[in-house]
């Protein structure tokens, strides 16, 4: 088994922004470079797992690699004020008035994940600014809210840092990770407007392919090879971490002459994973995985920085010296053009 070298914790991907992964195949790639996945699935919710995807969700479990996060006991009182907190910022800013005019179909966001658990009031008025803008409406069935979806992925994605210390009470260290990339960039364009708060310097690099097409393989296969090339996978994962942080200490001119180099490293390592995970399946190169991350000083102005160096604020990691990545997303993605 892995483990985080500061907290001696396994390392467990955090997925968001939905309760449930959105492709199989993603998922038998992603156990590939964890410790387990874990989710944040409301009370109500608890029972659908096995029926949304009942051969992984059972694989998963019976090796001790799945592990649900109740928002009811994880969105607590801090978790709700930080939560508060940021989004009072971007509501502030004005960055979200313009999706008031969208008629997108809202999606629901359960009362446990908007805080009510945590602090009722607090997420009361959360949920009362979002409806004054149009934002979001009245519950119908007393447990979820509907909600824009883009304003339900932000708070989702502010949830997948704000609840990372809550990890160290279940003995994991929770990984934020996503296979829907495009929303990262849906919310950095929302977030883009000068007024938006942002502190932070965000550290991004394209994805590399590194895994397979292994959605008709049985999940038992993929477990049984995971036992033998974990630690292959974990250790690119762990280079990738470790490049980022190098890269959040550097000036934009350092960044830009070391860029390459580091990269050319990341992608010798990739394609020794392409090269095991084909011999082993005789299959394409599908599976890519890249990261976003933000190095904080007292520059703005960037355009993700209201998620990432905002969620990084309220966790006490921003400060006039650069330090390491603290808010970031492992960003997977499944591209049929890889052959």
């Amino acid at each position: 088994m892995t483990s985080n070298s500061r907290s001696e914790l396994p390392e467990v991907g955090f997925y968001y922004p939905n309760p449930m992964w959105m492709n199989g195949d993603w998922v038998k790639n992603l156990v590939l470079f964890f410790d387990g996945i874990a989710l944040l699935v409301p009370d109500y919710m608890q029972d659908r797992l096995e029926h949304f995807d009942p051969a992984i969700v059972t694989g998963l479990r019976d090796q001790g690699l799945l592990h649900v996060i109740k928002p009811e006991e994880a969105v607590d009182k801090p978790a709700t004020e930080n939560l508060a907190s940021v989004l009072t910022d971007i509501i502030v800013s004005g960055a979200l008035d313009l999706l008031a005019k969208d008629t997108t179909k809202f999606h629901e966001l359960s009362r446990s994940r908007l805080g009510y658990y945590g602090d009722e009031q607090l997420a009361d008025m959360i949920f009362e600014e979002l409806k004054k803008r149009g934002l979001a409406r009245d519950s119908e069935d007393g447990m979820s809210i509907p909600m824009h979806p883009l304003v339900r992925s932000l708070i989702l994605t502010l949830l997948s840092q704000i609840l990372r210390p809550y990890g160290t009470t279940k003995k994991i260290s929770l990984n934020p990770v996503t296979d829907r990339p495009q929303f990262v960039s849906a919310l950095a364009e929302m977030l883009s407007l000068p007024t938006a708060p942002s502190h932070g310097q965000i550290v991004s690099f394209d994805l590399n392919a590194v895994g397979v097409d292994l959605g008709a393989v049985p999940i038992d296969e993929i477990l049984s090879f995971r036992r033998d090339y974990v630690e292959l996978f974990s250790e690119y994962r762990r280079s990738i971490r470790l490049f980022a942080y190098e890269l959040s200490r550097m000036s934009a001119e350092e960044r830009e002459f070391a860029f390459e180099d580091r990269q050319a490293k990341l992608d010798e390592m990739a394609s020794a994973l392409k090269r095991t995970s084909r011999k082993a399946w005789k299959r394409p190169a599908s599976f890519a995985l890249g990261f976003t991350g933000a190095g904080w000083t007292l520059a703005s102005g960037d355009p993700l920085g209201a998620v990432l160096a905002g969620a990084g604020a309220i966790l006490g990691l921003e400060g006039s010296e650069k330090v390491d990545v603290g808010a970031f997303s492992y960003l997977f993605s499944a591209r049929e053009r890889y052959a």
